[in-house]
């Protein structure tokens, strides 16, 4: 698997800008990503290159828990501030890893029978990741939202 990792993350990182491009044009034309359609096109497309730049860090971390917790509260904490809902910063999540794994098919990254099957394993890895990263969202948005009521 770690053969695919590799390359998966190689393929997503060294092509950020592009593959940030791709998701900035479908969440800003969601419907279920409004919030998206009003924020400045090269903001959206920094935010997902961040995202996807620093996706290494948390794919092979030797701390998995702890380092997902810190990626995606960063994520929430950022997205709050921007005053996105936390189902809107959810679902962009949801279109970045698709587009990360749509771009990554059409560079033919998977040749051989051998290719598939580690492509299967880092698909489950990245939906681990993201599932987990989800939870850690809407907790981190109720822990934000508790924080500001209590001051107002």
């Amino acid at each position: 698997m770690k053969v695919f990792a590799d390359k998966l993350i190689k393929i997503t990182e060294g092509n950020a800008e592009e593959i940030s491009r791709q998701w900035c044009k479908t969440v800003r034309k969601s419907n279920r990503t409004p919030s998206y359609h009003e924020i400045p096109e090269e903001d959206c497309i920094a935010q997902a290159v961040q995202f996807y730049k620093n996706l290494s860090r948390v794919y092979f971390s030797k701390k998995p828990s702890r380092d997902v917790y810190e990626y995606f509260s960063q994520y929430a904490e950022e997205r709050y501030n921007e005053r996105i809902p936390c189902p809107e910063a959810i679902y962009a999540l949801f279109m970045m890893r698709r587009q990360m794994w749509l771009f990554a098919e059409s560079q033919a990254a998977f040749f051989t029978p051998m290719d598939h099957i580690q492509a299967i394993e880092a698909l489950n890895k990245t939906i681990q990741i993201f599932d987990i990263g989800v939870f850690f969202v809407a907790q981190k948005y109720d822990a934000l939202k508790s924080r500001d009521e209590f001051i107002y």
